[in-house]
This record gives structure tokens, sequence and C-alpha cells, in this order.
């Protein structure tokens, strides 16, 4: 991987004295998803605020597509798309009305259509589309959280527990909605508590434990089986711990 879309080398970072990483190393490629899985506590919010400025490192590098987010967390942005778990909207406005306006706050424009299309693309209802989105569920506001990542044509996907809360139909459309991401060369980094839903989707899992990427395993094939094990290895030692 000579040249990942994200790069977390050695990294250190805390919060007021306490350290939470503690020499993660962490790769994503272009056309990857990768679904880091932990403990609570274990780093895996703080490693999303690494790549996107929001967390110093102490020590180490962390990149996005070349651009330093600790020195320059605005050309890191311009690269990425972050889906919290729970997305904010301005519930007075429509899904089409949402995505004009952080388009505008983006420095971007989109034509009306362009912004339906990116709506569709990410599995929005075209009746929902000019509909107020105070009434609309979990899955629909990732939708439109999505199909926003889709207007600004971003090459970086980071994700919060994305699949927290959503119904089997809504998981599922979720999970082909990212299959398709992928196969339009997105890196996407995901952390969640979903083992078997990150199985489904994932590349590659890393679990993170005590600030430290303990091991990876490749997400296809027999290696779900591995996958399961290496659950069950670090869920028996944090209830140890």
């Amino acid at each position: 991987m000579a040249h990942p879309a994200l790069r977390a080398q050695a990294v250190e970072a805390g919060y007021a004295h306490r350290s939470i990483l503690r020499g993660l190393d962490l790769t994503v490629a272009a056309g990857e998803t990768y679904a880091l899985l932990g403990a609570n506590g274990a780093g895996k919010t703080t490693t999303l605020g690494l790549f996107l400025g929001f967390v110093q490192p102490t020590r180490g590098q962390v990149r996005v597509l070349g651009a330093d987010p600790a020195r320059d967390a605005a050309a890191a942005r311009r690269q990425l798309a972050y889906i919290p778990e729970n997305v904010a909207l301005y519930e007075h406005l429509s899904a089409r009305e949402n995505l004009a306006y952080f388009l505008d706050l983006a420095g971007q424009r989109a034509a009306a259509d362009a912004i339906g299309a990116a709506l569709a693309r990410a599995g929005l209802d075209a009746a929902a589309h000019d509909r107020r989105v105070a009434g609309f569920s979990k899955g629909m506001r990732q939708k439109v959280a999505i199909g926003l990542a889709l207007a600004r044509r971003v090459p970086v996907l980071l994700l919060d527990e994305p699949t927290s809360g959503l119904d089997p139909q809504a998981s599922a459309e979720f999970s082909r909605l990212l299959g398709w991401l992928r196969g339009e060369g997105v890196a996407i980094l995901m952390v969640t508590h979903d083992l078997l839903g990150a199985a489904d989707v994932a590349d590659r899992i890393g679990f993170l434990d005590q600030g430290r990427l303990r091991e990876e395993v490749a997400a296809s094939g027999a290696e779900r089986f591995d996958v399961r094990a290496l659950h069950r290895r670090y869920a028996a030692a944090g209830a140890a711990a």
C-alpha cells in the first residue's frame, strides 16, 4: 500500500494528560473499506478525530491524501466527509435544501438536478427530496449525509457507528451503498461495535485495544471465522481487565 488515502504512523494522542492512543499504526487505501472495532474507550473516536484535525497527535504522523490535519485541517477536511452516529441537519429545511446549504458552506455549488441525483444515488426516495427532514428516520438522515458526500465528490469517508439503530432493511441498504462507494474508489474508515455488519462490508477489520491496533484480519471468506475468534478473545480480555 504505497500511497494510502489515510495513514496514521506511530501516533500517540490523548486528552488533558490522559493517553488514549499509544503507537497507533493504521492505513486505508483508496477503494478499501476498513472497519475499526474495540471496546468503549479503546480510542476509536479519537482515531477519527485525528483525521478530522480535532485531535492533535503528541507523536507520530497523520495524513489524509498527503495533507496533515494537525497543520492544515481545512486541507484535510476538503478531502473527506464525516458521518457521525447521529446526523445533524437543519430540521426546517428539506433534504435538497440541506444539501444546497452545506455545499454553499463548503464553497461549492450544484444545480438542483445534480443535488437530486446525489440524493437518489444515496438511496433517498424521490418523494422525500423536498420534504422537511424533521420527520426523517436515522437511515434517511444518513442517506442525506451520504448524498452530500457524493455531491462534494470526496475521496475519503469516515463513519462513526453507521449501522447503530438501523432496522435490518436500512442496514442492508447501507451496506449495498458502501459497496458501491468502494467500487468508485472511495476510501472508507468506519468505527463500529457491529462485528457481523463489519464482516459483511469491510475488506479489513482491525481491533483497537488500549490505544493500539492489536490485530488485523481480512474480512472475507473463511477469514470471517477468524474475525469472530478475534472478537471473543479481546472481549474476554476486556472482561478480565
